[in-house]
């Protein structure tokens, strides 16, 4: 990354688009972002009437979202319906998949 901000010698000032992935992948944060990312698109992934009753409370680096529920009841029909969560979940085109489901109660 160049301090004038240009590519590589080209001479074209860069985006900060094009800046930003590379100055988080140097302060470590890559991960971290997109892991946020994937979280950010829970609600619109699931809808409105499971995002009400749901709160995404962590990515793990392994792919697990860890899903806070408000009910064992909603917990329950959640749980069924996992394989189609996931599949919602990889069409909202998140950079860090999410591969399992764990579901814990809100208190």
């Amino acid at each position: 990354m160049s301090g004038r901000g240009d590519d590589a010698g080209s001479g074209r000032p860069r985006t900060i688009g094009e800046l930003l992935p590379e100055a988080l992948a140097a302060a470590g944060l890559a991960e971290a972002v997109a892991r946020a990312q994937a979280m950010a698109a829970w609600p619109t992934a699931v809808g409105p009437r499971i995002a009400a009753v749901t709160e995404p409370r962590l990515l793990t680096e392994d792919g697990t979202l860890v899903v806070g529920v408000r009910t064992h009841a909603w917990m329950t029909e959640l749980s069924l319906m996992e394989p189609q969560l996931l599949a919602r979940l990889a069409g909202a085109a998140v950079t860090h998949p999410v591969r399992r489901l764990r579901w814990e109660l809100l208190r």
